[in-house]
């Protein structure tokens, strides 16, 4: 089993437990939904993005801790059980403040002439539509399922949401389940507007249903009252590929991922409203266990549907656009090769546009000189252009070579589907090894140059998938260094050949040395401070859970060392505890933007050293994945990557603190330092002028 944990972590003066930092960080994603000066529509995209981080959190990490529980020593099984305790009552605390930031932002809404009704709501209009819509669309896609003591109740998949139904008959009481089919229907359907009212009006797709409920059962029994309440199951995502190798690799995950289907049960959510004994009966069915979650909740579930709220309305109801900015430098030359040659790019999403990538591989693709394409691919967009790009190079003759990692996780099936339509069109594809997940983002490109071979390279921190560029910020690297292309390629043949170990001047590369790369720079910052030279730590992460490095820091701010971390999630570093981390100050960001980059600064007694990396500061991330960490030698672009940091730092508009009470408080709001750093750094980036921070303005947008 791949767990971060070590016997030391259950010291609670020392760590915070993963888990429950990760719940505070999406409490952090609770505060923007509840923050009534950010647009109605972007409020419910948060309470979506919420609820599927919740789903996920249960699938992954919940799972694990279940599974700790029940397997490990008796003296380890005390520490889960109170940790699945402690997590089951702070997921209610969440759900609770969830409900009412629901029905502030409903509110909200209504007051900008959007409605969204439920079937007690609807006059006499929109109760027609409603029906037609019903037997028009809907009744041909349901499924009802009568339940009873005799069959078991059929598998439930955890991407669904569910009514469990309650029928009064003539002659008995039944039940019955029946899947909502979002996935093949929207989830919110426009429907007339109220009588006498402007505006646009919405009802969820299980209110249909509901407004309807009788007619599911096609008349076969004698109704005199239907009730349904809405239900969702969420099952452990651990996948067993088993230690056969005679099985094909895409074959063993195409198993694994139908068992995916039917792992256990770890969280049950259901309406609080539901009755109790049509409650018992379910609880008793599926076989829920002592360790299972039984979340009461609201009316409604898989309210991750809200990232995909309709958009209709004026533009002052959703976020402001920041349409992506242009990199000068990549337009000074005749193409991109050029461009590189030249010197270092860096290219920093959203801010700037993804598709300068995709350009890249469509230039290499019918560039004469080009003999070869690498890549590593952990998650592309559905309708990727990379891919495309690669088929094209293919057909153009040129070398493709697609490293594909299989076990992405939830993207499992996608990747299957990518090697398939990659090898079909003549790229070699690649699935690294069991072990190893291949987490790198790596493009090496080899050109013919003056009878030579050349290496143009990308090393970035996300992946190459052109939607999630548009919401993550990245930093991606486009380098000609001879030196890193040669590395670079020295990882792609490790990949292949995990036998062989490579020796590494420039780069950090997980498994092997990221670790002790990242152990020895922060032991020179302490042998620094010691010597009363200049030291100094910026880092910059999604997570920062490893043990080891979480001590070497602790050393670091014990010998004087002064410690800034931004930490999106995950922060089992305790800040600011007087004789363990005096020196060390942590915050997290949550806005439009999801902060996804990993960055390392070193002071390096006044010559510091600017680090980019794949991986984040787990011990997955070090031990147990190919991660590549970059240098940024170049000056021009480490004074970028600093003034992007010292933005960020300074934020005082969506940075909270990270603390020993994981408190989310927000940094203290000064009129004049008030820097909303997504906002400034995209000034900064268009302009290439700093902010003056002591006098910087902002629109409005923080706390309430």
């Amino acid at each position: 089993m791949n767990s971060e944990y070590s016997p030391t972590y259950y010291n609670h003066e020392r760590y915070q437990a993963k888990e429950l930092s990760w719940l505070a960080f999406n409490e952090r994603v609770l505060q923007e939904a509840a923050d009534i000066t950010v647009p109605p529509i972007q409020r419910l995209r948060y309470l979506g993005i919420f609820s599927n981080n919740l789903d996920e959190f249960f699938r992954v990490r919940v799972a694990e801790v279940r599974r700790l529980a029940t397997f490990s020593s008796a003296t380890e099984q005390v520490y889960y059980k109170h940790l699945l305790e402690t997590i089951q009552k702070r997921v209610i605390e969440l759900q609770i403040h969830f409900e009412l930031i629901y029905l502030n932002a409903l509110n909200s809404l209504r007051k900008h002439k959007i409605y969204l009704v439920n079937e007690k709501q609807l006059d006499e209009k929109q109760a027609q539509y409603v029906k037609s819509y019903f037997l028009k669309k809907v009744q041909p896609e349901l499924m009802p399922q009568i339940l009873d003591e005799k069959h078991p109740i059929p598998e439930l998949s955890d991407s669904s949401i569910y009514l469990a139904i309650k029928l009064h008959c003539t002659d008995q009481i039944r039940y019955a389940l029946l899947e909502v089919p979002t996935e093949r229907l929207d989830r919110f359907v426009a429907i007339p507007q109220l009588k006498g009212k402007r505006g646009r009006a919405y009802i969820v797709l299980e209110n249909i249903i509901r407004y309807c409920l009788p007619k599911v059962f096609r008349n076969l029994f004698s109704i005199e009252r239907a009730e349904a309440y809405t239900i969702k199951l969420t099952r452990d995502a651990e996948l067993e590929l088993g230690d056969g190798i005679t099985q094909g690799v895409m074959e063993k995950m195409s198993s694994s991922l139908k068992k995916r289907g039917r792992g256990d049960p770890v969280r049950f959510v259901y309406d609080e409203e539901i009755p109790e004994d049509l409650l018992t009966f379910l609880h008793r069915r599926l076989s829920l266990g002592r360790y299972d979650s039984l979340i009461p909740g609201g009316r409604y579930h898989n309210s991750k549907d809200f990232m995909n709220f309709p958009a209709n309305g004026p533009r002052y109801l959703d976020v402001a656009p920041m349409p992506p900015l242009p990199v000068p430098a990549l337009h000074e030359h005749s193409n991109l090769f050029e461009s590189i040659r030249h010197q270092d790019i860096l290219l920093y999403y959203p801010y700037h546009s993804f598709e300068y990538i995709v350009d890249l591989l469509k230039t290499a693709a019918i560039d004469p000189s080009t003999r070869g394409i690498t890549i590593s691919l952990y998650r592309v967009a559905k309708n990727s252009h990379i891919v495309d790009a690669l088929i094209n190079a293919a057909r153009n003759h040129k070398t493709v070579t697609a490293v594909v990692e299989l076990k992405a996780r939830f993207d499992e099936q996608a990747n299957i589907e990518w090697s398939k339509r990659l090898t079909e069109n003549g790229v070699k594809v690649v699935f690294g090894t069991p072990d190893l997940k291949i987490h790198a983002k790596m493009i090496l490109i080899e050109r013919m140059e003056n009878n030579a071979l050349s290496y143009y390279t990308h090393i970035g921190t996300g992946n190459f998938n052109e939607k999630t560029s548009q919401i993550y910020t990245d930093f991606s690297l486009l380098t000609s260094n001879q030196e890193i292309g040669k590395e670079i390629a020295k990882v792609f043949d490790f990949i292949q050949h995990t036998y062989k170990r490579h020796s590494y001047r420039k780069l950090g590369v997980s498994p092997h040395t990221n670790r002790p790369q990242l152990i020895r720079l922060i032991n020179t910052e302490i042998d620094n401070a010691k010597a009363g030279k200049k030291s100094g730590i910026f880092f910059k992460c999604n997570n920062l859970v490893d043990i080891e490095v979480i001590d070497k820091l602790y050393e670091a701010s014990q010998a004087g060392v002064k410690i800034r971390l931004i930490v999106r999630g995950m922060c089992s570093l305790i800040p600011g505890k007087a004789g363990l981390s005096d020196n060390i100050e942590a915050i997290s960001i949550v806005d439009r933007f999801l902060e996804h980059a990993r960055t390392y600064i070193f002071s390096n007694d006044g010559d510091p050293i600017y680090i980019i990396s794949s991986g984040d500061i787990m011990t997955r991330n070090l031990d147990r994945r190919v991660e590549v960490s970059a240098p940024i030698e170049d000056k021009k672009l480490q004074k970028v990557i600093k003034n992007i940091l010292e933005l960020q730092w300074n934020d005082c508009v969506k940075a909270r603190i990270l603390d020993s009470e994981q408190s989310n408080r927000y940094k203290p709001l000064k009129k004049s330092n008030r820097i909303r750093s997504q906002e400034a750094i995209y000034q900064y980036l268009g302009s290439g002028k700093m902010p003056d921070m002591t006098k910087q303005k902002n629109k409005k947008g923080g706390k309430k």
